[in-house]
C-alpha cells in the first residue's frame, strides 16, 4: 500500500506531541508494510527514518519552524506562507505519485490533503490530534484556522480522532456525522523508549528535596494557555497550606512562561517551582523521573501522550476529565481542570499516603504496556482498506 502522510514536524525536531505520534504511527506502519511518502516543511536530518521516504518541501531549517510553530499566533502570515509552498509541492507529488491513501494530520497540511485528493484521486484521511478549540481554550481562537478545519473535515473520506472527546468537539463544533469519525488512541513505543540511566545530578536540588521529604509534582508541556497550567500553579499553592512540602517542575516553553513565573510569585510560591524551559534528549527523560506525581492540568487535551510517558517513568498520575488520554487510563486520579481545590487535596492525598503513591504507579504501569502502536497501525490499515476504490468526492 503507498501511503502519502502529510505531517508538520518529526522528531528529533519536533515541538511537541504531534512529531511524536505522527513517527511512532508511521513507523508501525511501515512494519505492516505501507510504503510511506512522509512529507515535512523544513530541512533536517531524521535518524531511525530508513523505512519511510522523507520529503522537504522548503529549505526552512528544522530550529527556525520550531519556532515559527512556538510563536504561531504572532506570526500567523509566515506560516501561510509555508504551508502555500507545502500545498504546491504535495499537489505535484500527488500528481506523480498517485498513492493509495492520503493521510494529513492537523489542520497544518489539511489544505495539501485536500489538494492531493483532488489532482489523485486517492481517498483522504484527516487525523485530528486537536482543534483550534483545544488550541485556544475556548470557543473563539483563528477563525481562519477553524475555516481551514471545517473545509478539511467536510473533505476527508474518513476522520481519525485521537480521543472520544475530540470527536465530539468535531461533532458539536463542525457538525460532522459521528459515523465519518474513526477514535483512534496514541500509543506508547516502550521497547524504543527501553531502560533509562537516570542522572540525579540533573536535577541535583530536587533530589536533595525529596531526600527531605518533599514530593516532586511535574507538567512536562508547552507553556500555552490550552494546558490550564495557571491552575496547577493555583493548586500546588493550595496543597501547600496543607501539606509544606511540595515543590512543582514545570519542563517546556511557550508564551505563557512569564505569566507563571509573576503568578507563583504573587502566591508566594516561587520558590517552590522550578522552570526549566524546553527539553528534550536525557533531560527530558530525567524530568519525568525525578517526579513523584505527574499532573496534566489541560483545559482541552485530545490526548496527551506525555501520560504515557510519564507511566512508564514510574510516575502517578492525577489527569484533567478533560483530557483524553484518561480514557484509557483507568489506574489515575482525575479532576475537572477548573477545580483547584479538588486537585490540592488529591495531591495532598498522594503525597501523605505512600501506599496510594505506590498502587497508582502500578496500577498505570500495567495499563500503559497494553497499548500498542502496532494495533494502532492496524486499525488504519483497516480504515485505509475499506476506503481503497470507493473515496466521496
Amino acid at each position: 500500500m503507498k501511503l502519502l502522510m502529510l505531517g508538520w514536524e518529526l522528531p528529533p525536531h519536533n515541538s511537541g506531541g504531534l512529531g511524536v505520534a505522527c513517527y511512532h504511527l508511521a513507523k508501525a506502519l511501515a512494519d505492516e508494510g505501507a510504503n510511506i511518502d512522509f512529507v515535512l516543511p523544513y530541512s533536517a536530518h531524521h535518524p531511525d527514518t530508513e523505512w519511510m521516504n522523507i520529503h522537504s518541501t522548503d529549505k526552512m531549517e528544522a530550529d527556525e519552524r520550531r519556532y515559527t510553530m512556538m510563536a504561531y499566533s504572532g506570526i500567523y502570515e509566515d506560516i501561510r506562507k509555508l504551508q502555500a509552498s507545502y500545498v504546491s509541492f504535495v499537489e505535484k507529488f500527488a500528481e506523480e505519485n498517485t498513492p493509495d491513501v492520503i493521510h494529513a494530520h492537523d489542520w497544518l497540511t489539511m489544505e495539501a490533503g485536500v489538494r492531493a485528493k483532488e489532482v489523485s484521486g486517492a481517498p483522504l484521511i484527516v487525523h485530528v490530534h486537536a482543534t483550534e478549540f483545544d488550541r485556544s481554550g475556548s470557543d473563539e481562537g483563528n477563525p481562519i484556522i477553524h475555516e481551514i478545519e471545517y473545509h478539511g473535515l467536510m473533505m476527508a473520506d474518513r476522520i481519525f480522532a485521537v480521543s472520544n472527546i475530540t470527536k465530539a468537539i468535531i461533532i458539536q463544533k463542525y457538525g460532522i456525522p459521528a459515523d465519518k469519525i474513526e477514535v483512534v488512541y496514541n500509543a506508547l513505543d516502550v521497547g524504543r523508549l527501553g531502560s533509562h540511566n537516570y542522572d540525579y545530578q540533573t536535577y541535583n536540588y530536587l533530589e536533595f528535596l525529596k531526600s527531605e521529604g518533599y514530593t516532586v509534582v511535574s507538567a512536562i508541556s508547552r507553556l500555552t494557555i490550552q494546558k490550564g497550567l495557571t491552575y496547577l500553579v493555583q493548586a500546588v499553592a493550595k496543597a501547600t497550606e496543607q501539606h509544606d512540602k511540595f515543590v512543582l517542575l514545570i519542563a517546556g516553553d511557550g508564551e505563557q512562561r512569564e505569566e507563571l513565573i509573576q503568578l507563583a510569585a504573587d502566591l508566594g510560591i516561587s520558590d517552590r517551582v522550578l522552570f526549566t524551559g524546553f527539553v528534550r534528549g536525557k533531560q527530558w527523560r530525567d524530568a519525568y523521573c525525578v517526579s513523584d506525581i505527574f499532573v496534566m492540568s489541560s483545559i482541552s487535551e485530545p490526548f496527551g501522550l506525555t501520560a504515557l510517558e510519564a507511566a512508564h517513568h514510574d510516575t502517578a498520575l492525577i489527569i484533567s476529565n478533560q483530557s483524553g488520554v484518561s480514557e484509557l487510563l483507568h489506574s489515575i486520579l482525575r479532576y475537572d481542570f477548573w477545580d483547584t481545590d479538588a486537585l490540592a487535596d488529591q495531591l495532598v492525598a498522594v503525597a501523605t499516603n505512600p501506599e496510594l503513591m505506590e498502587s497508582l504507579k502500578q496500577g498505570v504501569r500495567n495499563e500503559y504496556a497494553q497499548i500498542s502502536w502496532s494495533d494502532v497501525a492496524k486499525k488504519c490499515i483497516y480504515n485505509y482498506r475499506m476506503l481503497q476504490g470507493g473515496a466521496g468526492s
